[in-house]
């Protein structure tokens, strides 16, 4: 019997018992001319192979491993519902498909979707009868557009430097989930760590009573209710136990949501930022963020965890090298790592796949700014999450610049979206409007690093930024290192391609020796809240990981935790 691949709940944030995962081996067809919309695919009970879902053709674990280019897939199995089930809403989510999706339910579309990195879901039971039904979807992908947001996909045929194996179609997990006909569509929570309190605004389907009950560790320490008529409701619950979310600690308050006959269970953590100058405050507190880069990718799955576990797992290697949290590098991160985030009390900054998108056009705007809203939405209650970052070094796009009006436009309507917590438009070049300032800086010198933000550090000239004259920082703001290291360390490496950042040390020694005074003259400094090495893993054929791309260690990782762990001299 099959064992089902990533058998846990996608949302460990909003979860309801009646739900059915649909991951396992599904029929499957390449569509190399995309002419199966024409033949009537969409009508089609069978595929001629075999794909194990959620993961992508590309990938080992699909028990494909097509690499060459993809424009589209089509996949089919089966599904079977009751008569109870049928007596409420029954949705079909899908946690990621890259990147033109389309939906068929017993050969009749149910609906679309377009973004490969953001979830969604279609309401499909008047499509489905009692007992078996058939499930279809068709994806189109073209990592060449400039209309599509690729991230680190590689859009020639090798990968090459940073950018990497691609990803096409289905690469979370697909469920079903049984609902009410009067029901609780979403929540978004707002922690007062100030009164020990959580706002709770809900959208409902229907009209009653919207219930919430919070919990830690098992002991209830609040409740409210409220009626609704008009499907928004809002309860505020005052907290008789005070357990803050911190750095290193998620303390977790549990909820329980009820509206009508509708059951949800979710959680939230206590926890404010704040930017005060130059500090970046949690919870009224100063902490220095010792962030690595995380690219979320895997060997065997790609873009896909092999595990659950696998997901916790790359937590806890960079927090036993001393880090406290990542910046979610060039991909929005499936909800259970983040939930892992949350539990563990690991800082993340959640940010768009921009990659590959032409930033210097308002054409664009359709393109990126609808998924970047969905996954805001989406995100928006973890408590790992400090940060908002929809792009990264907007270089030119084939000679032209940037749009800053694009820019402005996403950095606002971010803001518009989530008032809690500060936005970088665009991180390391070029910044149009930004909380924070910071820049990218893979000088391999730590003398030459240092020197650089000496002046800065002291106070007795301006930052140096090496983009002044596509930017400009304003003195007193936030700021801080994003990426810098890349130090290439391959030691056991036969790849000629094999690259990291400036010339490799040539001992492990030298290594340390590079990573500390690069990391020193960060930490020393009075002016920056945090830093972001790179990165956490290799991935294929850059090597300057800490770990290698199997999560092995090269170096012992209690030497990163002694350099990263001491006091900064900004921190409380």
């Amino acid at each position: 019997m099959e064992t089902m691949p990533r058998a846990e709940h996608p949302f460990p944030q909003f979860v309801r018992e009646d739900w059915t995962n649909l991951n396992g081996t599904w029929d499957f067809a390449f569509d190399f001319n995309c002419s199966g919309l024409e033949r009537g695919f969409g009508k089609s009970t069978e595929f001629p192979d075999k794909i194990l879902v959620p993961f992508c053709p590309e990938s080992k674990l699909s028990g494909i491993g097509y690499t060459d280019f993809i424009p589209a897939v089509w996949y089919h199995r089966t599904i079977n519902v009751t008569s109870e089930q049928l007596k409420g809403k029954v949705y079909l989510h899908f946690g990621a498909v890259d990147y033109e999706c389309m939906v068929f339910v017993n050969g009749t579309e149910a609906g679309s979707h377009k973004g490969g990195y953001v979830s969604f879901a279609l309401e499909i039971s008047s499509l489905l009868k009692e007992g078996e039904n058939h499930l279809v979807v068709y994806a189109r992908d073209d990592t060449r557009s400039p209309m599509q947001p690729i991230g680190k996909q590689s859009d020639r045929y090798y990968s090459h430097d940073c950018s990497y194996t691609r990803t096409t179609g289905i690469w979370q997990t697909v469920w079903l989930e049984f609902t009410p006909q009067s029901h609780i569509r979403s929540v978004q929570y707002y922690p007062n760590t100030a009164d020990g309190s959580v706002t709770i605004k809900a959208v409902v389907e229907g009209e009653g009573t919207f219930c919430a009950s919070a919990f830690y560790e098992e002991t209830e320490c609040g409740s409210a209710m409220a009626e609704t008529i008009s499907g928004n409701v809002t309860v505020t619950i005052p907290l008789s136990e005070i357990h803050l979310w911190e750095a290193g600690a998620g303390r977790l308050y549990d909820l329980r949501l009820t509206f009508c006959e509708d059951k949800v269970s979710s959680y939230f953590g206590l926890r404010e930022v704040k930017l005060d100058g130059y500090r970046f405050l949690i919870n009224g507190k100063s902490v220095f963020q010792r962030l690595i880069l995380d690219q979320g990718f895997y060997p065997d799955g790609i873009y896909t965890a092999p595990s659950d576990e696998a997901l916790e797992n790359d937590i806890r290697l960079s927090m036993a090298a001393g880090f406290n949290g990542a910046r979610l590098h060039q991909k929005v991160f499936e909800p259970r790592f983040l939930y892992h985030c949350d539990r563990l009390g690991y800082l993340a900054w959640g940010e768009m796949a921009n990659w590959g998108f032409d930033h210097s056009s308002y054409s664009g705007y359709e393109a990126f700014i609808p998924e970047w809203i969905q996954a805001i939405e989406r995100d928006f209650n973890h408590p790992s999450i400090v940060g908002w970052c929809p792009f990264n070094e907007t270089w030119d796009y084939e000679g032209r610049k940037q749009v800053d009006g694009l820019l402005a436009l996403t950095w606002k309507i971010t803001k518009q979206y989530d008032t809690t917590r500060p936005c970088i438009d665009t991180s390391g070049n070029f910044h149009v409007v930004t909380d924070i300032f910071d820049v990218h800086d893979y000088e391999q010198d730590p003398e030459k690093f240092a020197a650089t933000y000496q002046p800065f550090k002291d106070g007795t000239g301006v930052f140096y930024d090496r983009f002044a004259d596509k930017q400009t920082y304003q003195e007193g703001q936030a700021m801080f290192v994003s990426e810098y290291g890349g130090i290439k360390w391959a030691p056991n490496s036969t790849d000629d391609k094999a690259w990291g950042y400036g010339n490799g040390p040539k001992t492990e020694e030298e290594y340390v020796a590079r990573y500390k005074g690069l990391t020193d003259a960060l930490l020393d400094n009075p002016r920056m809240f945090g830093f972001c090495y790179t990165q956490l893993t290799d991935v294929e054929q850059e090597q300057n990981g800490i770990y290698y791309y199997d999560r092995t260690a090269k170096i012992d990782a209690n030497l990163f935790k002694e350099i990263n762990s001491r006091k900064a001299a900004i921190e409380d």
